[in-house]
């Protein structure tokens, strides 16, 4: 059988390391498809129910397999239905491919169905390199180049194949002019910064009475690295989300999430710092980090792009961060004054006792925090966390604790809604041995999640560890947003876009061959947990919450105080729970006529 160009394609992909493709299939993408049943699971075929979920669970391959991501879709809805989740691995930085069919080439420029200009449709989420075939001998260097650049610039690529090209029999390039040879291999090279630049940037970390270290996604391979520069340098270590597994919380100096979703000790460490490190973070809040002007500032990232964005840094190191930090660390003298390191450990010993009690404070029917703050203590070594966007990111951020070894994520950039549950299916595949759980609100399992769970139906028997789970905050209202009105507009919850139907989750898991879980007990959260951890099933738990417990940012402005206290002068409909469940967790501090700056 002569081997077509869709044979060919698979097999460059193997050849190139791919061993999964998520996607969903149609008849724009029919020969590429015909040639995967033909290699007979050389590279196994992942379907999902939705292309978006696929391009996220490619997202999540990257970010939890450390290499590239592929996902793939028909033409016209197909390819277009891919872009969100392809945003999302753009704007963490994920290697992700793109494999999108099109309509036959002789139909082209003719208002044929499903013919959607793919390449200038893809140019933007796919700009490091997006090209259509046109002839067989072409598809060669399509594949290796856009694998190459999206492996070496950490960038999303794709290529868009028309029908009827799939079909035709492949031929090499023949060595004649206007013809490419093209090879498969990429080996990411040692990135380091000059000596000199590195001297600068010790003589200011050394000068410094009052380090701050900021870590994101790009110290995620270098823990012990951080750990050793952090203890040399007597300085504490924020995490933006991104880099929530970069260092372990039973550290008493890591004072844990920065920004909106973080913790008063990381605000306290950035508000009174005089030297800021950042590694591998492209945290977009400039008002969490130091003023302009307070503290000196040294960078690292891979990206020259990302470099001196978010602070006006004194020195700029391009270079992994590991490699960078080994090299730098020598030239780094030991703080002998710990004193700001025994302010940092006092703040972070307060903020967990505080943590502790909002956990704990009785909410109707079950305060939200507890359900992460349970899960936490219980989570088994090497576990694996997503979350998706909503308040649950806040209960994420603050009440789960991470442990060495865990791994965890969330759609960051781009904060999509519904990268939960396809991100914690594609890292079951990635480390199948591996608990896995999501958090994920209602009304993200509304708008695209539940559908999902027919597709761990469909796989979770082949998984060595069957331990899966779904958490469903069901509270019936799109809540962050719900918050960001009242205390971010002054508005009061505008019942017609905020409330959402009231949906039986555990049932919906029960239907499909899964367990499900109901809790609206206080007092059984932790026995949930325990059982879904011990089940020989994917589990949904569904935790019945109160939308009413405020995700409080870690510093409270007198604008934001104003602006809530005029919600509550206008009247909103949740107004009773609210000023109860406020009142719980800072005991008054920001309800009307006790408004301050704290």
């Amino acid at each position: 059988m002569a081997t077509t160009v869709g044979d060919f394609l698979v097999e460059r992909l193997y050849q190139w390391g791919v061993r999964r493709i998520y996607g969903y299939p149609g008849d724009g993408i029919n020969g590429v498809f015909g040639a995967l049943s033909r290699a007979r699971e050389k590279i196994r075929f992942i379907q999902v129910r939705h292309e978006e979920m696929a391009a996220f669970m490619a997202s999540a391959e990257a970010k939890f397999g450390g290499g590239l991501g592929v996902c793939i879709a028909t033409s016209g809805p197909g390819a277009s239905h891919l872009i969100t989740g392809l945003y999302d691995a753009r704007l963490d930085h994920m290697p992700v491919l793109a494999i999108a069919g099109q309509q036959a080439r002789t139909a082209m420029g003719g208002h044929y169905q499903q013919e959607v200009d793919l390449v200038s449709m893809l140019k933007d989420v796919a700009g490091a390199f997006v090209q259509q075939a046109s002839a067989p001998e072409q598809v060669r260097h399509l594949v290796d180049r856009a694998i190459r650049t999206a492996l070496g610039e950490r960038r999303v690529t794709a290529i868009v194949l028309p029908n009827d090209l799939q079909e035709m029999d492949y031929s090499e390039p023949p060595h004649a002019h206007g013809t490419l040879h093209s090879g498969i291999g990429y080996s990411r090279p040692r990135k380091l910064p000059y000596d000199e630049d590195l001297q600068r940037a010790a003589e200011v970390l050394n000068a410094g009475s009052k380090v701050a270290i900021l870590v994101g996604a790009g110290a995620l391979g270098a823990s012990d690295e951080v750990i050793q520069v952090a203890e040399r340098l007597g300085a504490g270590v924020a995490k933006a989300l991104l880099g929530k597994a970069a260092l372990p919380d039973e550290l008493p100096w890591v004072t844990g999430s920065i920004g909106l979703l973080g913790t008063e000790p990381s605000y306290k460490l950035m508000s009174e710092c005089d030297t800021l490190l950042m590694i591998g973070s492209g945290f977009p809040y400039s008002e969490f980090l130091p003023r302009e002007g307070q503290a000196r500032g040294v960078q690292i990232d891979l990206k020259a792009d990302m470099l001196g964005l978010r602070y006006p840094m004194e020195v700029n190191l391009e270079g992994d961060a590991a490699e960078t930090l080994r090299a730098l660390l020598p030239l780094l003298l030991e703080k002998e004054d710990r004193r700001w390191r025994a302010d940092i450990e006092e703040w972070r010993g307060d903020w967990e006792k505080k943590l502790e009690r909002r956990a704990l404070a009785s909410a109707k029917p079950i305060n939200p925090q507890r359900v992460v703050f349970e899960l936490s203590p219980r989570l088994p070594e090497r576990a694996v966390v997503t979350c998706d966007s909503g308040s649950c990111a806040n209960w994420f951020a603050r009440d789960l604790k991470i442990r060495r070894g865990m791994m965890c994520s969330l759609s960051g950039g781009l904060a999509s809604m519904g990268a939960a549950v396809p991100y914690a299916i594609a890292a079951k595949f990635v480390h199948p041995e591996r608990a896995v759980v999501a958090l994920v609100g209602d009304g993200a399992m509304q708008m695209n999640n539940m559908a999902e769970l027919i597709t761990v139906a469909k796989y979770w028997r082949e998984w060595r560890d069957p331990r899966w789970i779904c958490c469903v905050f069901n509270n019936e209202d799109l809540n962050q947003v719900s918050w960001e009105q009242r205390v971010m507009a002054g508005d009061p919850k505008f019942e017609a876009s905020q409330d959402i139907p009231d949906v039986p989750y555990h049932r919906f898991a029960e239907s499909i061959g899964l367990r499900g879980i109901y809790v609206d007990r206080e007092d059984l959260v932790a026995a949930a947990w325990e059982e879904a951890l011990a089940a020989d099933r994917p589990v949904l738990i569904e935790f019945k919450t109160d939308p009413d417990v405020p995700p409080l940012p870690p510093h409270i402005t007198l604008e934001q105080a104003g602006k809530f206290a005029g919600t509550l002068l206008w009247g909103d409909p949740n107004q009773a729970g609210i000023i109860a469940q406020t009142a719980k967790q800072v005991l008054g501090s920001v309800l009307p006529g006790r408004h301050r700056d704290g």
